[in-house]
């Protein structure tokens, strides 16, 4: 049975996902590449296609429904893109970039049957400038790509080819949007946004690309009293690396998520060169103790509780794209009208809009790393963690991570995330491993990101294997008992947990092969368990140190069938009374 949400019935398959994709750096002059290609499958990767299969919709994954296409991408066949565009007007005579914003796994990429660039990593954004590729009227724009999906080692998550309880489809290809940006020769290559909760200040490092002499070139800036406009808050010129003072600042919080808008424009020589739109929230994330001297998880120097969901971001009909903007609105604020305040994305890296809707409604955000290395043993998975036997993650052949060039290509990856991700407010904490998979050098990874990015809190090894690094003392529970661990000089979150389950007939990817770790088969049932894991092992433990608690999760993932939303997002498994009183009381 094909199981869809409501939101794939509105697509507009000529541009489906259309709106900017980087409301964190916009632009008025882009094209959206998303919609209608060519497709080709071939086991031959050197000669173009001398014919296409048919056409696919961009950018859902190859595998998705979405797609029009629907099946596998196997380790020795290569898919290729065929599509062709004509540059608007309006764009002619500037420096045309083309986005990716991401295509799993390696891909190469040509314009005009040029080669454009080769790009390794399917869940980082790429760009590429092609306005020497380009001609006059319509330009042919080919994309090849290849993923050996579980069968290598490089970052993937819970793709698997053969999908099964906690591991889903396989995602191939173009999976996030495509799309045309026009500049001048000298333009701002990227702005760093960095609030100083403290000193009440907003730190703003600029780059520039081109070729120009600095000392002719001028920033001008504008801060705005919100993230619409209203009263200007600070207007003037500034340095490449400027600090500017916000006076009587509104924090930004889940509560009253405020964010200020920004406005930057480069001058070269007297001449309007750039001109970009941004947002940024005031607000500060640390580690403290409270009142009575425990370890805390802090929001704006303050003891806050961290009340959240795992949020694998798949979808039936389009696996890791999600089908539509109101879609991952819906997602987000269904879960924080039922009280939650954070979301912990899963393994996975979303499209930049998702960040945006969580600043600007108001949901903390945990982001984890894309898992990647061979497949990790049972023993070391799931047996020895539950034991409490600790295994140093130094050794690379138990973890499988014995590449040299692996474990660096994860490393690369995990500073494209933090870059990409860091000017979103709602992101408060990384996550670069979870459970053992893949992991290596924990702690001295969890350190590197810790200075790489002090303004967020670090989560060096979620469940499993803590090697005693920043900065927290991070559980995963689905069947023994929660407990305070001995350990006291780090925040205890609880980073999963739950995972009750339920099968709603006519809402479930496979009936037969549905999965769960507790299994209820009516909604009072669930219900009953839900408030009674709440009540009996979570609440009480908030006052004796507990920081943060994730239940699992936001909805059904395919056979996972433990999610609050089913796969469809159509019903609610879970009595919303009971979850809202309950997170009445998920408070310090």
């Amino acid at each position: 049975m094909s199981l869809r949400t409501r939101f794939s019935e509105k697509i507009d398959l000529n541009c489906p996902l259309n709106e900017h994709p980087r409301p964190q750096f916009m632009r008025e002059n882009w094209l959206c590449l998303n919609g209608k290609y060519e497709y080709a499958v071939t086991r031959n990767i050197n000669t173009f296609p001398k014919s296409f299969d048919g056409e696919i919709i961009v950018p859902f994954a190859i595998e998705s429904e979405l797609s029009g296409v629907g099946r596998k991408l196997l380790p020795d066949e290569r898919l290729w893109y065929r599509r062709y565009f004509t540059v608007p007007e309006n764009f002619k005579g500037k420096r045309i970039i083309l986005h990716f914003d991401a295509v799993d796994w390696q891909c190469h990429v040509y314009v005009n049957r040029r080669p454009a660039t080769i790009h390794k990593g399917g869940y980082s954004h790429f760009s590429i400038d092609i306005t020497e590729l380009l001609k006059d009227g319509e330009n042919e724009l080919i994309v090849r790509v290849y993923d050996p999906s579980d069968t290598g080692l490089q970052q993937r998550g819970k793709q698997r080819l053969k999908s099964v309880g906690i591991w889903y489809t396989a995602t191939s290809g173009i999976w996030q949007p495509v799309w045309l940006e026009a500049v001048e020769d000298i333009s701002i290559e990227n702005i760093r946004l960095t609030p100083d909760f403290d000193g009440g200040k907003i730190r703003i490092e600029s780059t520039v690309k081109g070729k120009a002499e600095k000392d002719k070139l001028r920033l001008e800036l504008k801060v705005f009293e919100s993230i619409d406009g209203g009263e200007v808050v600070f207007s003037g010129d500034i340095s490449f690396d400027e600090r500017i003072e916000i006076p009587n600042f509104i924090a930004w919080s889940p509560e009253n998520p405020h964010l200020y808008g920004v406005e930057l424009r480069l001058f070269s020589g007297g001449t309007e060169k750039d001109f970009v739109r941004s947002y940024f929230g005031m607000r500060k994330f640390s580690v403290g103790r409270d009142d009575k001297g425990l370890p805390r998880l802090m929001l704006n120097n303050k003891p806050y509780f961290h009340n959240g969901l795992l949020d694998q971001g798949y979808w039936p009909e389009s696996g890791l794209t999600p089908p539509s903007d109101e879609a991952m609105i819906c997602d987000i604020k269904t879960m924080k009208d039922l009280g939650f305040n954070m979301l912990r994305k899963h393994i996975k890296v979303e499209l930049e809009r998702w960040y945006y809707h969580c600043d600007r409604l108001g949901v903390l955000v945990w982001q984890d790393m894309v898992s990647g290395g061979g497949r990790l043993s049972t023993l070391y998975a799931g047996v020895l963690p539950n034991l409490g036997i600790k295994v140093d993650d130094h050794n690379y052949s138990i973890f499988k991570r014995e590449d040299p060039q692996n474990r660096e290509e994860f490393r690369r990856e995990l500073i494209e995330m933090i870059d990409r991700l860091y000017n979103h407010t709602s992101i408060c904490l990384w996550v670069p491993f979870n459970e053992g998979w893949g992991q290596f050098e924990a702690k001295e990874i969890g350190e590197f990101v810790k200075k790489y990015d002090p303004t967020r809190i670090v989560d060096h090894a979620s469940g499993w294997y803590d090697m005693g690094g920043p900065e927290l003392i991070s559980v995963h529970r689905y069947i023994l008992p929660v407990t305070l661990p001995k350990i006291t000089d780090r925040p205890f979150v609880l980073s999963e947990f739950g995972g009750y389950s339920q099968v709603i007939k006519g809402h479930v990817w496979d009936e037969k092969k549905s999965f769960g770790y507790k299994m209820y088969k009516t909604r009072a049932g669930l219900t009953a368990a839900y408030k009674k894991l709440y009540e009996k092992q979570i609440i009480p433990l908030i006052e004796k140190g507990l920081s943060a608690a994730v239940y699992t999760q936001v909805s059904d993932v395919e056979f996972e069938v433990n999610g609050i939303f089913t796969y469809d997002r159509k019903i609610i498994k879970i009595e919303e009374q009971t979850i809202r009183e309950l997170n009445e009381r998920m408070r310090l």
